[in-house]
């Protein structure tokens, strides 16, 4: 399966951004669409996913209330609508996949329990 992120770019504090990420086929239907993200210097960080099956999401405390995950069963694609962005938000984003979801909601904040990656996407945020 091949996953394919696009959007991100360059917004100012407190403006907004919207990322995709399409999956090439529906592998990850029994199990999660994530997104991660990692700035200079930084280890790969978690930031939200999506149990596939339910909807169900979970976010980092550091976006919630200003990301949103979200979903298009029909194009196998998730979402990552970012608003009132701020400086720290600032890293490059990765969507993952996984095939099944781990019902410790801790692990499936992991990066090392996701097999799929997408290329990542720079988003810079200005002050």
């Amino acid at each position: 399966v091949q996953l394919q992120a696009s959007g991100g770019g360059l917004a100012q504090a407190g403006g907004s951004l919207r990322l995709s990420c399409a999956a090439s086929d529906r592998t990850f239907s029994g199990g999660a669409m994530g997104w991660f993200r990692q700035a200079p210097g930084k280890e790969r960080e978690f930031v939200a996913v999506m149990r596939w099956s339910i909807g169900r999401t979970y976010y980092a405390d550091s976006v919630k209330g200003r990301f949103t995950i979200s979903r298009d069963n029909a194009k196998n694609t998730v979402y990552l609508q970012m608003n009132t962005l701020k400086p720290e938000d600032t890293a490059v984003y990765y969507c993952a996949g996984r095939r099944t979801w781990i019902v410790n909601i801790a692990s499936m904040m992991s990066p090392q329990e996701y097999g799929s990656w997408g290329q990542g996407t720079q988003v810079t945020v200005s002050s």
